[in-house]
């Protein structure tokens, strides 16, 4: 590796450089890098002290207490999204697909991937009777006994892969948009395939049911 650049990743095959991004290990159900699911905000904040707090947004229309902050190495570049329920505990974390911690998972990196090629490579190493890859009703694939979504994001690279990440409390449907804990923020933009006609949610021209005053965050 030279000296303050890393290759990206991203399962194609270029040779991308950019500025170091430091690697975190999920461990699943647990904890990814230094987040450990559970921590209040101050210990988040703590465990990444090299991290600017961009923002604090209200992270699902119909929960106000559900919260997440926005976190960057650098200055107005986000990284990473850590999300904490009403008690004020880390339930869910987000990695940002061009900016974010190189996420591994038994050596596999999730962050920053042609989507098509991590579908494969985890349906190829996860999927069995006993452990399964999952979708939600749009179509965004992940494993469930992991506590592991996988999203995808649009980038200056194109669309690359954005993991998102809950806790062992918290990990039931987590694949699920409808029904599981993953805030709603967290399923807007680019979908991982066509739902309903659109790569997008929501739509052009949807109308949403949020309340009054809600608007998604970034």
């Amino acid at each position: 590796m030279n000296e303050g650049k890393q290759r990206m990743g991203s399962g194609a095959g270029e040779t991308t450089t950019e500025p170091v991004r430091p690697v975190w290990v999920l461990t699943p159900l647990e904890s990814v890098g230094p987040l450990r699911f559970g921590m209040s905000a101050a210990e988040v904040r703590v465990a990444l002290p090299k991290a600017v707090e961009l923002s604090c947004f209200s992270a699902e229309p119909f929960y106000p207490e559900i919260y997440g902050l926005q976190l960057g190495f650098h200055p107005a570049v986000p990284a990473v999204y850590a999300y904490f329920e009403g008690t004020g505990r880390l339930f869910c974390v987000a990695v940002d697909a061009a900016h974010g911690p190189h996420v591994t998972l038994d050596g596999m990196e999730l962050t920053g991937r042609v989507p098509s090629v991590l579908q494969d490579m985890v349906l190829d190493l996860y999927s069995s009777p006993t452990r399964r890859v999952s979708y939600g009703p749009r179509g965004n694939p992940g494993i469930t006994d992991f506590g592991l979504v996988l999203r995808v994001q649009d980038t200056a690279g194109g669309v690359l892969t954005r993991p998102v990440l809950v806790g062992r409390e918290w990990a039931d449907r987590c694949t699920d948009d409808w029904e599981g804990s993953v805030p709603e923020c967290e399923w807007l933009g680019r979908q991982w395939c066509v739902y309903n006609g659109s790569d997008v949610w929501p739509p052009p021209g949807y109308a949403t049911n949020w309340p009054a005053g809600w608007t998604a965050p970034f």
